[in-house]
Formats: structure tokens, C-alpha cells, sequence
């Protein structure tokens, strides 16, 4: 008897072994790869209650306790939050195409309905959009051409400093308004009528901070989009309702343009600006790509936001900085006066060789990165980061501010302090290139617009510190605290008065 059960309890033996052996391998394999730790929420509405306003300061001290790969519900969507230089060069290199999508916002969609270079699905399409932006618009001729109306730009700017001397001025605004001047002249030339710009552009640069403000505002129908139709914070009417004078000037420049090209006006110019180069395309028609009005319309808003306000905005904390440490302000100036001259113009050609000028552009991106967690990615398809799942579908930020601020990278983090970007300058640049310094981000969506933005930010600072000495309003203190936004600008707005460092200023005026 005993003899004919050993076999069946053997066989019963064996059974349940394999299939302890197979359910412990799958758990396993499960938990080789866990979606990552993060800080418990509530029911449903998930960690929305503690997010506070520095959002990338809290995500650091989120990092220190989670780790650099770490998740938060916010209402239904799972967020995953990556501080590490090695985790993020996974993420834009090893894995790039992967994470090539954006995580676009609703008054993103609002905004530009999602066919421009910012927010539109990685793909055909975005890749001959970027191809389009990069060799055309932003090619070494074009941007030689267009010198001529930066340059233009920032004689306007000086002749108003220097007729209003002594008095304060608002950095950011000045900034903001010059810079729009040179975005629109670099898009359609001399197309709309000065008189029309008067008239309207006031009212648009009010519409494009606003719009820029929404597009970083935490927003219920982004975290919960079962509720999106019922835009409970009114953010996508309010898009909508800022819509009507930002398109007032993009319809009636892109018309304008439409009849020249029926009447042949533009019809020999060598250098096309990049609203004729758009329209081209739409004509052509062409199997690869087509492109309608309103994609038109979304590219231009696209170059307009980028160009103007994350321009403007570093400008203004490279000011703040400088004002804030003297010894860096005589630096600077010292440079000019031996690089460019006492008697002569500040231009373009001078920039390479002004290196403590942008060793201290580099520290102030460094402290004060633009876009602090970039632009939301979210990825096509799971993938394994740092030994952990990140699901597809989910928001993952790269919180860009942590690295620049983690003391085992940076020595003294949090100072001012530009020497450290003199003594190895090919280490460090714009592009993406190395892991501990990205303001620009990395990857196949890298700005675009890296040389346009080095060229404006540099000669603009290049002349107004040549050109001028810049002191506090009495009484005024420098406040160099922040105010958290998809832009991240200064909490209260620079202002400065500036005074002549010479008699003649004749070259300019």
C-alpha cells in the first residue's frame, strides 16, 4: 500500500514544487521592478493637498527622503519625479524616443490645439516642424540677416535709457517689449502696419504673460480628466477669453502677407522670414506634410512664448545677480571695456570673446533655470528607470533645480558665483551635453532655440552693462526670491535706475 501512494505523493511533491517555483518567479520578476516609492496621499484626490507653491523645492525635499526616482498620485494621474543626473540621461538618451512625448496641460491644447513644436505628439509631424524651425528660421544665414533687427531693437533701447536717465526702470518689461519687437521682426518682417502694432501690441504682451502664468497654473482638469469639460477653475475660459488680441495680430499680419504673395510682391527675396517660409508649405501642400492656418497660428504663439517671456525672464535674474554682487558688476565691465572698447558699439562678433559675461549668464541659469522642471514628458510605453517601472501614461518630471543645487555636484550651490563656469568652459554648454547643467533640457527635445537665446540674452546684457551703470531706487531692497511657474520669474519685478558710463553715446543714438 505504501508502495503505491510514495509515487503519487512524489508526483503531488513535485506538482506543488514547480508551481511554487513558477509563482515565486512571476512575484519576483513583479517586484524586480516595482513602480517606484513615493509620499502617501489621500483617497482620490491623491497628494494635491500638500503641494506647495515652490513646487521644485518641495520636489528636492521629496527626492532626499524617496529617492531620485520617486511617484505621487495627484487626483488620478500618477506623477514620477527624477532628480538624478544618471536617471535623466537614461531617460533623454538611453530611452529618448520613448519619453519624446510631452504631457500637454488643457490650456496648452486651448492654447495652440496641440499642432505646434512645444506640446504636439513625438512623430512625422513634430519632426519635420522642429527640422523646418531649426534649418530655416534659425539657420546661420537667417540669423546673420536678422542681426540687423536685434540690433535695431537694442539702439531703441538705448536711446530711451539714455534720455531717461536717472529714472527707475522695470527691467522685465523692457526686456519683454524689446524682445517681442525682435521675435515679430525675425517672423514677418516689416508686415504689420506700425500703426496697428501701436495700437494692439500693449494689449498683447498683457495677453502673453497671462497666457504664460495660465500654462504653469495647477489646474483640476489636468489632475482629474473626467472633469475637464467642466472647468471648474474657469482656467480654459480664461485661455479662451485672452485669445481674441493675440490672434487679432497673427490673423492680420498672416493676411497681409497672403495678399503680397498674391500680388508677387515678396516673390524674388532671397531670405525669407519664417511666416513666408509656413506659408510656402501650405501652398506646396506636399504628400510628407501639409500644414492649415491654424497650425500656422501655433507655431508663430509657439516662437512668440518661447522667444519673449524665458528671455526675458533670465535677463532680468542675470540683472538682479549682478546688482547683488558688485565685485561681478566691475567684472563684467572691465571685460567690456577690454573686449569691446571705450568708443565703440557692443555687437554680436564681441560675444565669444566676452567669457566672464557668460560664465555669468551660465551661473545665473544654473541658480535660476527658466523652466525649473522642465517641459512634462510622458512616455509611449512602460519602461524600467532606475531598476523601477514608470507606467506609460504617466507625468514625469525632471527636476533640473535639484541637480544644479546638489552640493555633491555643485561646490557652495547655493552662491552666486561665475568663476566656477571659467575654469573648464567646454565642460559646460546649452545643449544638453552634460547631465549636471541641462536649463535647456536634453535630447530630441532639447530647445530649439538655443543660438537665437544665447545671441539675444548676451548682447542685450553686453550693452546695457557697457553702456550703463545700474544702481537700486532709494530704498528699494533686492529681492531675489522666486515665484514658481512653467516660467519660474522673480517674485517681485526688477527695478533699476540706469546711469551713462559715457558722454558720448552718438554710435548708438
Amino acid at each position: 500500500m505504501e508502495d503505491f501512494y510514495i509515487p503519487i505523493l512524489t508526483a503531488f511533491i513535485i506538482t506543488v514544487s514547480i508551481f511554487c517555483y513558477f509563482w515565486i518567479s512571476k512575484t519576483t520578476e513583479k517586484e524586480t521592478h516595482p513602480i517606484p516609492p513615493g509620499p502617501q496621499g489621500l483617497p482620490i484626490i491623491g497628494y494635491l493637498p500638500f503641494l506647495q507653491l515652490n513646487l521644485h523645492k518641495q520636489f528636492t525635499e521629496l527626492a532626499k527622503k524617496y529617492g531620485p526616482v520617486y511617484k505621487l498620485w495627484l487626483g488620478t494621474k500618477l506623477c514620477v519625479v527624477i532628480s538624478s543626473p544618471s536617471l535623466i540621461k537614461e531617460v533623454v538618451r538611453d530611452q529618448d524616443t520613448i519619453f519624446a512625448n510631452r504631457d500637454p496641460p488643457v490650456a496648452a491644447i486651448v492654447l495652440t490645439g496641440g499642432v505646434d513644436i512645444v506640446w504636439s505628439p513625438y512623430g512625422q509631424y513634430w519632426r519635420e516642424m522642429r527640422k523646418l524651425f531649426v534649418r530655416q528660421m534659425l539657420s546661420n544665414n537667417n540669423l546673420e540677416a536678422s542681426y540687423v533687427h536685434r540690433k535695431d531693437e537694442v539702439r531703441k533701447v538705448v536711446k530711451s535709457l539714455y534720455t531717461n536717465a536717472g529714472s527707475s526702470v522695470e527691467i522685465g518689461e523692457l526686456i519683454f517689449r524689446t524682445e517681442l519687437n525682435v521675435v515679430f521682426s525675425m517672423l514677418w518682417g516689416d508686415t504689420m502696419d506700425k500703426k496697428i502694432f501701436d495700437r494692439i501690441g500693449s494689449e498683447f504682451r498683457e495677453a502673453m504673460s497671462k497666457l504664460v502664468d495660465l500654462l504653469g497654473k495647477p489646474n483640476i482638469s489636468d489632475f482629474f480628466p473626467v472633469l475637464a469639460k467642466f472647468d471648474v477653475q474657469g482656467i480654459e475660459k480664461e485661455v479662451k477669453s485672452l485669445m481674441p488680441s493675440v490672434e487679432e495680430i497673427l490673423d492680420s499680419v498672416i493676411n497681409e502677407r497672403m495678399k503680397m504673395m498674391v500680388s508677387g510682391k515678396r516673390k524674388d527675396e532671397r531670405i525669407k522670414d519664417f511666416l513666408q517660409i509656413l506659408l510656402d508649405l501650405k501652398e506646396k501642400n506636399e504628400q510628407d506634410i501639409s500644414i492649415d492656418l491654424p497650425q500656422i497660428r501655433a507655431i508663430l504663439l509657439d516662437i512668440i512664448v518661447a522667444g519673449t517671456d524665458t528671455t526675458a525672464t533670465i535677463i532680468e535674474w542675470v540683472m538682479a545677480e549682478v546688482l547683488n554682487n558688485p565685485q561681478v558688476k566691475k567684472k563684467v565691465q572691465d571685460e567690456l571695456t577690454e573686449v569691446v572698447g571705450l568708443n565703440n558699439t557692443v555687437e554680436e562678433s564681441h560675444m565669444s570673446r566676452l567669457h566672464y559675461l557668460d560664465a555669468v549668464v551660465k551661473e545665473t541659469f544654473r541658480l535660476h533655470p527658466p523652466l525649473p522642471l522642465l517641459v512634462p514628458k510622458l512616455p509611449s510605453q512602460s519602461s524600467i528607470i532606475g531598476g523601477y517601472t514608470i507606467p506609460k501614461g504617466s507625468s514625469v518630471f525632471l527636476n533640473t533645480w535639484s541637480i544644479h543645487m546638489d552640493p555633491l555636484i555643485w561646490e557652495n550651490p547655493s552662491e552666486f558665483k561665475p568663476d566656477r563656469f571659467l575654469n573648464n568652459p567646454g565642460k559646460f554648454d546649452f545643449n544638453g551635453n552634460n547631465f549636471h547643467f541641462l536649463p535647456f533640457g536634453s535630447g530630441r527635445r532639447v530647445c530649439p532655440g538655443i543660438l537665437l537665446a544665447e545671441r539675444m540674452v548676451m548682447h542685450f546684457l553686453a550693452t546695457l552693462f557697457h553702456l550703463f551703470d545700474w544702481k537700486l531706487p532709494e530704498g528699494e531692497k533686492l529681492d531675489l526670491s522666486e515665484k514658481f511657474g512653467i516660467v519660474m520669474r522673480k517674485r517681485t519685478p526688477l527695478l533699476a535706475i540706469p546711469s551713462p558710463r559715457f558722454n558720448d553715446l552718438d554710435m548708438y543714438i
